[in-house]
């Protein structure tokens, strides 16, 4: 037998404050790093490194383990090693004005581009009006118009002369020019006309016709003279132009030379200009149409805007690759957007409006997301993926995908992408997307996995403390004292519940930092003490058991029956743990087990009436086979069993009770009582070995607790697995009561050993014969158990008799007629 009764070492794992190296964290000098997770540290390094297609990250982890801390650190690390990537600018399409063009430049250059722009538009407002101002262009545009004036005049009067000379006068009307013959010196009257003979009507009628005929031909040479005049002008007004922009435009395109694209576009916006220009003539101010409209065209107000550029990413300052953690991954913060202004009743746009999003921003480099945040959002991980598959950022408008009628509307060409994807989030998401989404499996290839817990070493420990120290300056806390670290390391053991582990989620840690820190202010102390970590534990416990505190009101009362003194057959404490989220605490609840002569072997109430999880209908079962195992070796069970949790009214799941109930089902079977003031915790197998359970300290302080309310007589205690001796870290005051002889707390290792101590028996070992020594609880269980097999032999044997005898008295014997 194994039966050990713990000591107050046992019970808690205690950090020793004179292991520390300095008085208070305000001494420790410490270079800090994040608390190390080799494993998931390793997976961030190995995806961060690979450059193949498809080796992006996915983080797994419970929230508050370090992972985004870690995931930063290690991406700033590596991401000023890496190439600067290109900076991006979009430019007007002269081509198809509703497709902006996308260029690439190299870091820094893009700001530069946009500067020169800016600059050539701002010179070109006022070099292009001022060159069409300027006395040369007048001079020579005057030239053009007198040259044009003289041949025109010169051609009408040719055709007077010879008008005049036929007997016509020229004469200008609204509707052109017109023949009127004359008299002498002057146009024949229609009077006068009217009396001539008809002969000569009909002749100067024939002359007239003649006469049209050249004024036509004279008119079409002036129309060609006028249209020669305007070419000549516009070729002018070019040549002012293209004077006063050339050299700008020359000097960026030998600027920028190396860049096609660029210089395409400087080409296309020279020959833009030169087809426009009209749109820059300075005009006089013409009257508005009404107060609210402007006078100008909407060519002539974007006249100079088109030539603007968009710088849409900008890396001039930035050094290695950009990390950029988007914490609101909706779609258009992922992708871009087209922004839209109001004008006049309408909603427009332009190039110069498309604003760029993370993906943007992080191109060339590393983007870091939660996964819950990017499932939550509308389109988002579908856009997501459609980015690393097509390895391109186009910004589209989603309406554009949902709406009836088609709307015209900017589709700015795409940019070609290569970044980095690291997803952030719990390990039950990554599960769900490898196991249902089929293109997750190839676009996040490697996985980084947090842990909770991390070993308790002294390097460990040692971190702990740089971790408190970093928190304190941070924050701008008070720092802790020896004391006040120890305590902080006995509690990352306590939530984990485990003495050689620490826990790794600093979430709850710094928790503790921050009230810890308030509690200390409250007193005026300078420092940190583990008064004040106490108090905050304490606190905080408190602000969340109410619940607790019902429970035991409810005990005290005798509401909810609980007894943790005497000895009864049949009826024991079992321990449960209710997780109300923040907090968990344990509570006791009665279990009894009532034995007779059957064939339903070990009934479950809970799992009759279906209050019982499929965990707990396993134990019971292992129970059945335990006992059928132990004691029908000879001959078979007779035994029907109820066992019941009672006053139990949610549903009940886990087998941390499948030992007690075993233990109750012993003493019902043997008759002997079981110690009211022990409390069992415990799951088994078919061997009769006790297992391990969860919520170990929980459960022993639950029942602490109650014996407190009820009174303490030194004899009641917790009987625990012997597994979970490495579990336990309680609390001080239980400790203490341990150490006074209050309570007591025993471990075991099977059912035989934890009867023993229930009862006070000895179990018994089985012999040769397949029998128990006399006395001893299997002893009487056998015993019970062939007693019940004989009754049901012999019932059965006496129910066969009775059947048979009442067949014979069914037959009639047949009686002949004499």
């Amino acid at each position: 037998m194994s039966i050990r009764k713990l000591t107050p070492k046992d019970l808690k794992s205690v950090c020793d404050p004179s292991s520390f190296p300095f008085k208070t964290t305000d001494d420790y000098d410490f270079e800090y790093e994040p608390l190390h997770q080799e494993r998931g540290v390793k997976g961030i390094e190995f995806a961060l490194n690979v450059k193949s297609e498809g080796y992006n990250l996915f983080v797994c982890g419970p929230s508050g383990t370090g992972r985004n801390t870690l995931v930063k650190k290690l991406v700033y690390e590596i991401a000023p090693r890496q190439r600067t990537p290109d900076d991006w600018v979009y430019v007007y399409n002269f081509v198809r004005e509703d497709e902006p063009v996308a260029i690439r430049l190299p870091a820094g250059k893009g700001k530069v581009f946009k500067r020169d722009i800016d600059e050539m538009v701002e010179d070109l407002k006022i070099d292009i009006p001022k060159a069409f101002e300027s006395e040369d262009y007048e001079k020579r545009k005057h030239e053009i118009l007198k040259d044009y004036k003289e041949r025109r005049d010169i051609t009408f009067q040719e055709i007077e002369d010879q008008a005049y000379e036929n007997g016509f006068v020229l004469k200008q009307t609204a509707t052109g020019i017109i023949l009127v013959p004359r008299i002498e010196d002057r146009a024949m009257s229609t009077e006068e006309f009217e009396k001539i003979p008809q002969e000569e009507k009909e002749a100067i009628e024939k002359e007239k016709h003649k006469l049209h005929i050249k004024i036509d031909q004279v008119l079409n040479e002036v129309r060609a003279m006028e249209k020669d005049a305007k070419a000549r002008i516009k070729q002018l007004e070019k040549e002012v132009i293209l004077y006063s922009v050339r050299h700008t435009i020359d000097e960026l395109r030998f600027k920028f030379r190396e860049f096609e694209d660029v210089i395409q576009h400087l080409n296309r916006l020279q020959d833009d200009i030169l087809s426009n220009i009209d749109l820059f003539k300075a005009e006089e101010d013409a009257p508005q149409p009404m107060p609210f409209m402007p006078v100008k065209s909407p060519e002539q107000q974007n006249v100079f805007k088109k030539y603007q550029v968009n710088l849409l990413v900008d890396h001039g300052g930035s050094e290695g690759a950009p990390v950029i953690f988007e914490p609101n991954p909706t779609y258009y913060n992922l992708i871009g957007r087209i922004e839209y202004a109001a004008n006049f009743g309408a909603m427009t746009t332009d190039f110069t409006m498309i604003a760029p999003g993370a993906m943007h921003k992080a191109n060339g480099g590393y983007l870091i997301l939660q996964a819950m945040d990017v499932m939550k959002g509308f389109m988002v991980w579908e856009t997501l993926k459609r980015v690393i598959k097509n390895h391109e950022i186009k910004v589209e408008d989603i309406n554009e995908q949902y709406r009836v009628i088609s709307t015209t509307s900017l589709k700015p060409s795409p940019i070609p992408s290569e970044i980095k994807i690291i997803m952030v989030g719990p390990t039950w998401l990554y599960q769900v997307l490898y196991h249902h989404d089929d293109e997750f499996k190839k676009l996040f290839k490697v996985k980084a996995d947090f842990d909770v817990e991390m070993k308790r070493d002294d390097e460990k420990i040692k971190k702990y403390a740089a971790f408190i120290k970093v928190r304190c300056d941070e924050e701008k806390l008070r720092h802790l004292d020896r004391k006040a670290v120890a305590q902080i390391v006995e509690y990352g053991a306590r939530i984990l519940g485990k003495k050689d582990k620490l826990s790794a989620r600093f979430v709850n840690i710094a928790d503790i930092l921050r009230e810890a820190n308030y509690w200390a202010g409250l007193e005026g102390s300078e420092y940190i003490n583990d008064i004040h970590v106490r108090k905050a534990i304490e606190e905080k416990s408190y602000r969340s058991n109410l619940i607790e505190d019902k429970i035991g009101e409810l005990i005290e009362k005798g509401i909810l029956m609980v007894d943790v003194d005497g000895e009864k057959v049949g009826q024991i404490n079992g321990l449960a743990v209710y997780d109300m989220g923040d907090y968990m605490f344990g509570k006791p609840s009665r279990i009894t087990v009532r034995t007779y002569m059957g064939q339903a072997g070990v009934v479950d109430i809970e799992r009759q009436v279906k209050m019982g999880g499929n965990t707990h209908s396993k134990g019971v079962l292992i129970l059945n086979g335990y006992i059928g195992q132990k004691f029908a070796q000879n001959h078979p069970l007779s035994l029907t069993a109820s066992i019941c949790f009672e006053q139990s009214y949610d549903g009940i799941d886990g087998d941390s009770a499948s030992s007690t109930e075993a233990y109750c089902l012993l003493s019902s079977l043997s008759g002997v009582p079981l110690k009211q003031g022990i409390a069992v915790t415990g799951s088994m197998n078919q061997h009769g070995e006790v297992q391990p359970i969860g919520g170990v300290n929980q459960k022993i302080e639950g029942f602490y607790h109650v014996c407190k309310i009820k009174g303490l007589t030194g004899k009641q205690g917790v009987m625990i697995p012997q597994t979970n001796v490495e579990h336990l870290m309680l609390k001080d005051e239980v400790i203490d009561a341990v150490s006074a002889g209050r309570f007591h707390i025993w471990a075991v290792s099977s059912i035989d050993e934890g009867i023993e101590v229930l009862t006070g028996k000895k179990a018994g070992t089985i012999g040769n014969k397949n029998t128990y020594p006399k006395g001893t609880i299997n002893e009487l269980v056998q015993k019970k158990l062939t007693e019940y097999s004989k009754k049901g032999a012999s019932g059965k044997k006496n129910d066969q008799r009775k059947s048979a005898k009442k067949k014979k008295k069914k037959i009639k014997p047949k009686v002949g007629k004499k």
